[in-house]
């Protein structure tokens, strides 16, 4: 029997590129073959990529990668005006970081700051300006509606944060179906975007939360008894190591960034990790475990390189350090044709590495 897999895909804005490489790779090395993905969940851009494989793998569509890709094609600049405000936007948020220039603060829902938008939007495809209608474009969010909660896997979890209520939020297709809003209020960075208000509550993006959701993907009551892992890969974008003490603002900055968007990830590894200590130890009875399916320890990803080397753990796919020593914090926000094709490419080759891998500890 295949095993039964949940991939987690951690946010990271124009870097969740990588992870569109990544699951090209692993649905090219014909991963279903060997492994039943029961669920998958995401934050922010590794929501929109969960998302759009997640759709794409109901649909029944081959290859399963190719409308995530199309996405992220669609999302990068396009013409001389649309690369030259992403350059203008890129190098004037790097200037900032550096101290060179005054960082000036604006809100948001500011309506002198949407007169501006328009004007400069001027000569830019409107889906280059407005996530809500590039995700329209690529995906038939009646269909969705239609279809209902979703019981049968895989399963799609969406991280995002309720502002009012100051809780965590999982938009669950297990339990409703997704819409438009679930996204963009995942990747709602407040800074940024007005808060996403749905019915009577309003959010802000999935990284406040989980990023990505992890804890929920092996409880019954959030993803179908059937539908439990007993492995979760995670697409992992910020690097949890560093070579030097960052000292100037910008690394400051960017190594903050990277910290904090890690710091729900463990949270939420550690918690299963604890969990598979009691079933290891023989906290829980035998009828209770066969009541939920488990037979073993559900097998992790290493939190962090100096965990002992269980049995249960398997690497997370991350970027290579080449990639990632290119990288800043300003490149989260970077949507040029060159730097969403490195990532993407990256995210194949470190894809088809992982599943290699994986097969060869299976024997397969």
């Amino acid at each position: 029997m295949k095993p039964r897999v949940a991939i987690a895909c951690q946010g990271g804005g124009s870097q969740t590129a990588f992870t569109a490489g990544v699951f090209k790779a692993l649905f090219e090395s014909r991963v279903q073959e060997h492994f039943n993905i029961v669920s998958l969940s995401g934050t922010s851009g590794g929501a929109l990529c969960a998302f759009l494989i997640w759709y794409a793998l109901k649909k029944g569509e081959t290859p399963a990668w190719r409308r995530l890709i199309d996405f992220w094609e669609d999302n990068a600049a396009q013409g001389y005006q649309e690369q030259f405000f992403n350059d203008c936007i890129i190098k004037t948020l790097e200037m900032v970081s550096r101290g060179q220039l005054p960082q000036f603060n604006v809100s948001p829902a500011s309506p002198l700051l949407k007169a501006a938008s328009s004007v400069v939007n001027q000569g830019m495809r409107s889906r280059f300006t407005d996530l809500k209608e590039l995700l329209e474009a690529h995906v038939d969010f009646a269909e969705l509606a239609a279809w209902g909660a979703q019981t049968e896997p895989p399963v799609l979890l969406l991280g995002a944060c309720n502002i009012l209520s100051g809780k965590l939020h999982k938009f669950n297709s297990y339990r409703e179906p997704i819409r438009v809003e679930h996204l963009l209020a995942s990747a709602c960075i407040p800074n940024l975007f007005p808060a996403v208000s749905i019915g009577d509550e309003a959010y802000w993006d999935g990284l406040f939360s989980d990023n990505p959701p992890i804890d929920r993907l092996i409880k019954g009551d959030f993803v179908g008894k059937d539908n439990i892992a007993q492995e979760i890969w995670v697409i992992k974008i910020n690097p949890t190591a560093t070579d030097k003490i960052p000292t100037e603002p910008d690394d400051i900055l960017d190594r903050r960034n990277e910290l904090e968007g890690n710091v729900s990830l463990f949270q939420g590894l550690r918690q299963v990790e604890y969990l598979n200590e009691l079933l290891l130890k023989g906290a829980f009875c035998q009828d209770f475990l066969a009541r939920l399916d488990i037979a073993a320890p559900v097998k992790l990803p290493k939190s962090f390189p100096d965990d002992p080397d269980q049995p249960f753990h398997i690497p997370m796919i991350e970027m290579s350090e080449d990639l990632v020593g290119t990288l800043n914090y300003e490149s989260k926000l970077d949507r040029s044709p060159a730097n969403i094709r490195r990532l993407i490419a990256d995210g194949e080759k470190q894809g088809r590495s992982f599943l290699e891998s994986r097969l060869a500890s299976l024997g397969a």
